[in-house]
């Protein structure tokens, strides 16, 4: 690679991408919402056709990482940004003649109920989360293009990525502890799929540039599962708090209430039933022998690493 756009280069994954290329000798442009010329961030709203799609002439790899995440209970722009967006950026990079695009698509898009190890080969399936449904049909979208000729594809699926940056995986679960709204469903039994941000990264960039990769589907992830309580755990641990762990109905019931109490007030509320069933009913892992095989990567960094490097961050931060 010599020239790559990131699209949504100011967030938690684009920002970490953009270093490391950077440090890799990569020149690298970006695109997000506001610029910053010393990034080398044009501004741009995906939503829509406009000047930003220029910012992919000369570029060999595009990178889209753009996307609204988590399950709040404003969906409204969910479709805009991580469809409407994708087919936007797909737009860009073939108008400027981009070698390959990298779609940053996420390990959501199997859904709740699928086999321990889950492979690429297991179908995607809707659960009625606006989250989950846009990143299946933005992943379509990619997959359509690469199908039909028009662009290069390769789309990677991270599951639950965490450090430094990470809003719903890292400053989210601190915020909730610290307001007393953090309650695990399922009793704290349900699986969690971290992977640290550096190795995601690591098998962005070699997705951007594997002979394999074109037209296929890989799923990064820490290739464990751990369980709630034990993953939130480490966080109240960090500010010496319990987490509590409740029957899911409980949990709902909590959700409830508070997504009440936010539309009273007007504002945003990310406790959601959507996120309460994330965390209660996925008992499964996700197999990450996909890319080992095809992209040589491997997870370096494991969750004890990885939360001592986390908390490190947050100390730094003045966060704890």
């Amino acid at each position: 690679m010599n020239r790559v756009l990131i699209t949504g280069a100011a967030g938690f994954i684009g920002r970490s991408l953009a270093d490391r290329l950077r440090r890799d000798g990569v020149e690298v442009v970006g695109v997000d919402l506001a610029a910053d010329e010393a990034l080398g961030v044009v501004a741009g709203d995906i939503r829509w056709p406009g000047e930003w799609q220029r910012a992919a002439a000369g570029c060999d790899v595009m990178i889209h990482t753009a996307a609204l995440v988590g399950m709040p209970s404003d969906t409204s722009r969910f479709w805009d940004v991580n469809v409407n967006g994708t087919h936007m950026a797909l737009e860009a990079a073939r108008e400027n003649g981009v070698g390959r695009f990298v779609h940053i698509s996420s390990a959501v898009t199997f859904g709740l109920h699928f086999p321990d190890g889950v492979d690429e080969s297991y179908p995607v399936r809707h659960t009625g989360m606006a989250y989950v449904d846009t990143k299946i049909a933005a992943e379509h979208a990619a997959l359509m293009a690469h199908a039909s000729g028009q662009q290069e594809v390769a789309v990677v699926r991270p599951s639950d990525t965490y450090g430094p940056g990470s809003r719903p995986w890292t400053l989210l679960p601190l915020e909730l502890l610290r307001r007393g709204r953090a309650v695990l469903p399922a009793r704290g039994h349900g699986i969690h799929s971290p992977i640290y941000v550096d190795d995601v990264v690591d098998g962005i960039v070699r997705a951007a540039t594997a002979p394999d990769a074109a037209g296929r589907v890989v799923t990064l992830s820490g290739g464990v599962g751990v369980e709630t309580r034990d993953y939130f755990g480490r966080f109240g641990a960090m500010i010496g708090t319990r987490v509590p762990a409740v029957p899911t109905a409980v949990a709902l019931a909590a959700a409830a209430t508070f997504d009440r109490i936010a539309r009273v007030r007007g504002v945003p509320n990310e406790l959601t039933a959507d996120g309460v069933r994330y965390l209660a009913e996925r008992k499964g892992t996700y197999g990450i022998s996909t890319a080992y095989q095809m992209l040589g990567w491997a997870p370096r960094v494991d969750l004890d690493d990885g939360m001592r490097r986390t908390e490190a961050w947050l100390r730094a931060m003045g966060l704890i």
